[in-house]
């Protein structure tokens, strides 16, 4: 019996689970969320409207004050551009055609924007700018016109798609 070999037996090993990879996950998911729901909070966007006035249509000045502010610039094929004050029919100014670069459109901003400061004596009160492209309007007057907009740092400008039939008899005569 002595010849007899012994049992071998197993080393038993102590079982350990390295985490750190499990650790490097949960941090980036942890940091994934947090930057998503960052992200889907609502921003607040200030709006420029025209000054309430005591002479009001529907609570939005509809006298001298609404042609002070703004001007609205119509776009439409073969790079035609016709700008005019506040609102068509009660404006004092008859519309006109201009042209793209310094000694047109830009020369026309700088003007409402010394008119606009003049007027109100508030520096935070800036010319509000309507930009209304035809259906006709290339993409090149579009992007033309929003670089005149930050040529001239004006802020507050809107795209509009909506015509009006006085604009639209307009856009056909001129």
């Amino acid at each position: 019996m002595e010849n007899l070999p012994k049992k071998v037996r197993s080393k038993k090993l102590n079982t350990r689970v390295d985490l750190t990879a499990m650790v490097s996950v949960s941090f980036l998911l942890i940091i994934f969320f947090m930057v998503t729901i960052e992200l889907a909070k609502p921003k607040k966007l200030s709006l420029g409207l025209p000054d309430k006035d005591p002479y009001t249509c529907g609570g939005i000045c509809c006298g001298a004050g609404i042609d002070i502010r703004t001007i609205t610039v119509l776009l439409d094929k073969n790079d035609k551009m016709v700008i005019y004050n506040g609102l068509l029919g009660l404006n004092q100014q008859d519309p006109k055609e201009t042209k793209y670069g310094k000694d047109g459109i830009r020369k026309e901003l700088l003007k409402k924007i010394k008119q606009v400061q003049e007027f109100t004596g508030d520096p935070s009160k800036g010319a509000i700018v309507i930009i209304k492209p035809s259906k006709k309007c290339n993409f090149k007057n579009l992007v033309d016109i929003l670089d005149e907009m930050a040529i001239t740092r004006i802020s507050t400008y809107a795209i509009v798609d909506d015509f009006t039939p006085e604009e639209t008899k307009l856009l056909a005569s001129k």
